[in-house]
């Protein structure tokens, strides 16, 4: 890496890989798949090509990224190594902190429906329907997620053709709010469209306890 804190600490050297602006993004992207250069880049919007070239490199060199060549060695994607793999959990911690900003709305800032993708897995870490087995979908901007919820957890993804007990369709820092506990249905009632059977939607969403520093009707 070009720059490091100089310091023999665990949280420094991490961030000398993956502190410089747009790494932990990459990363982000890269959780929810192996991606090519111009999907990134989509995904990223903001960054320069070149510097996410650079920014490829760097996590190419440090062993957190790694370049795939197609059989014909015509095309490549990225995808992470096994180590930049153990990245989920610290970005889902990330996730789960940052909460009390992300309920309290947009601002102005750009808004994708796939990055429920990373953040509803972490906020539904640990969490389970109690005994009841639902397939629920939220669909938020365009985007649509699945929410596969069983007794042993609840699972994220792209819609799969399964039947939907019900479709929650709402604005994402209604859908944050319902996920990390800080609001529940019977808050959002008038703000939400639900098609289906509501109960399956609250098997999925009203945790017995918020977040750790988040209290329901949270703004």
């Amino acid at each position: 890496m070009s720059r490091d804190y100089g310091q023999y600490c665990g949280l420094a050297r991490a961030l000398d890989v993956v502190g410089d602006r747009w790494n932990l993004l990459i990363v982000r992207q890269l959780l929810m798949g192996p991606a090519r250069y111009r999907e990134l880049h989509d995904g990223l919007s903001g960054i320069a090509t070149n510097l996410l070239t650079d920014r490829l490199r760097d996590l190419q060199s440090a062993g957190v990224v790694q370049r795939r060549l197609s059989e014909d060695g015509k095309a490549s994607t990225y995808a992470l190594t096994d180590w930049g793999e153990q990245l989920r959990e610290p970005i889902y911690a990330l996730v789960r902190w940052s909460t009390p900003l992300m309920i309290r709305g947009p601002g102005g800032d750009e808004f994708r429906g796939e990055w429920l993708r990373l953040a509803l897995p972490a906020l539904f870490a640990g969490r389970s329907t109690l005994g009841r087995s639902v397939v629920v979908a939220v669909a938020v901007d365009g985007g649509t997620v699945q929410l596969q919820g069983t007794p042993a957890g609840i699972e994220v993804g792209a819609p799969d053709g399964s039947a939907l007990d019900a479709v929650l369709t709402a604005e994402a820092p209604l859908v944050l709010g319902l996920a990390a506990g800080a609001l529940s249905l019977g808050d959002v009632t008038a703000l939400v469209e639900i098609d289906g059977d509501e109960s399956a939607l609250r098997a999925v969403f009203e945790a017995p306890t918020a977040l750790p520093g988040i209290s329901r009707g949270a703004p």
